[in-house]
């Protein structure tokens, strides 16, 4: 029985945006946002098709220029000529009611816009700013997504709720506030929505923060007072090991209490770094919890004092890199490959049993041990490598196995169990 039966997942509406279903059972999303100006129309186009390449299923990108607005539809074009389908989101602030209106092109190509209520206007323009660009997302049967951050509350709000608490019998701390502005900001801009004519299976929220234990608590809340598809994610959750333990800590929780439709993982690429890492990084949260299957993932020991050489760990991080690499490829021609497991082991003493409950393993010698590399194949010993092409033998076992378990008509597999990469 996979791990994801044991989770009851929050009820909520079913929002298409494009081909993809979000909420309502659906499985959790992937989505992901460009980097580049929009305005480029073929640098935006070229790191949305790699990051659907690397797995993302809705991709956002930025519209806040009338450059950027004029360029959406080629934008779409391009994608669609490269065999791309993937979702566009337009991610809207202070000027997207006029872009919108301005460039039909844009409204039309978009999949989905993001608002976020904090940005759309102030004072008596809000309501006006907010209701034009609900009012194009119903013309063009789109859906939105309702944004509201931390850093960009309502001020006007704000300031009415902190005179109210001021006033309460039993004010909320600072805090507390906070994050009841948070949620009160997206729900009503929801209600405002459904209220200008824009259907409830249409709206999707989000309310994003950059705190671990902020997050949880806004995201419990609002899955107790709504049914709207939830997207998830720290605002901005930083960069390398910061920003994925951060991003994990926040949504394992917020998942594994069946929270969340969507997720993305706000990643701060270090120089030189590709912006598909946050893909990767969602979908091995996914896939570690028993949620989802994207990728083959490699277990490999974290090595010790008898795994010396660093081979193992070269090899581990070799198979890792091609499996992702084939996905592509592999996705369509053979179903259900994504749940095989790969073990690299680096010695005799876990070696092979782990070996044994993967797929297919490899027990690597370690230092001192004999020079040879027994290879298990569905718990069962088939073959033991030795030489200098060890590395280049496991993939083409692997290749085979992929090909002969996984092809339409394939042999009957065992059932899968993911195993989470745990490299060095």
């Amino acid at each position: 029985m996979s791990s994801q039966q044991h989770i009851q997942r929050h009820h909520t509406r079913r929002v298409m945006v494009g081909h993809v279903a979000v909420g309502g059972g659906a499985p959790v999303v992937v989505q992901s946002m460009t980097n580049t100006d929009t305005a480029d129309a073929e640098g935006t186009a070229q790191q949305a098709y790699e990051l659907w390449q690397a797995g993302s299923e809705v991709v956002r990108i930025t519209v806040n220029s009338p450059e950027a607005a004029a360029q959406v539809g080629s934008i779409r074009k391009k994608l669609d000529a490269m065999g791309c389908n993937v979702p566009l989101v337009g991610d809207f602030h202070f000027n997207g009611h006029k872009l919108l209106a301005q460039y039909p092109d844009c409204a039309e190509a978009l999949a989905k816009y993001r608002i976020n209520p904090g940005n759309v206007g102030k004072g008596s323009k809000r309501d006006e700013q907010f209701a034009a660009m609900i009012e194009m997302a119903v013309k063009y049967g789109k859906p939105v997504r309702i944004g509201v951050n931390w850093g960009s509350l309502d001020q006007a709000k704000m300031a009415r709720m902190m005179d109210e608490n001021a006033q309460a019998a039993e004010p909320l701390s600072s805090e507390a506030l906070m994050r009841e502005a948070l949620i009160q900001s997206a729900l009503e801009s929801a209600a405002q929505a459904e209220a200008l004519g824009l259907p409830g299976d249409r709206i999707i929220i989000s309310c994003k923060v950059s705190d671990v234990q902020d997050l949880i608590t806004v995201y419990r809340e609002l899955a107790r007072r709504c049914d709207y598809p939830l997207h998830m994610g720290l605002t901005e959750a930083g960069m390398g090991s910061k920003g994925i333990v951060a991003s994990t800590a926040a949504l394992s929780v917020l998942l594994q209490e069946g929270i969340g439709d969507t997720i993305r993982i706000s990643l701060t690429p270090e120089p030189g770094e590709s912006r598909t890492k946050e893909v990767v990084v969602a979908q091995e949260i996914l896939q570690t919890m028993g949620i989802r299957s994207f990728t083959p993932l490699v277990t490999a020991c974290p090595g010790c004092g008898r795994t010396t050489s660093t081979f193992f760990q070269e090899l581990a991080q070799k198979i890792q890199r091609y499996l992702r690499e084939q996905m592509p490829i592999w996705r369509s021609q053979y179903p259900g490959v994504e749940t095989m497991n790969v073990a690299v082991m680096g010695c005799v003493v876990n070696g092979p049993g782990e070996s044994k409950l993967a797929n297919i393993g490899i027990s690597l010698p370690g230092t001192g041990e004999v020079p040879v590399a027994p290879v298990f194949v569905d718990g069962e010993k088939t073959v033991t490598l030795k030489g200098d092409q060890i590395a280049e033998e496991f993939q083409a076992i692997v290749e085979d196995y992929v090909r002969t378990h996984y092809a339409e008509g394939g042999v009957l597999r065992r059932e899968q169990k993911v195993i989470p990469l745990t490299l060095a």
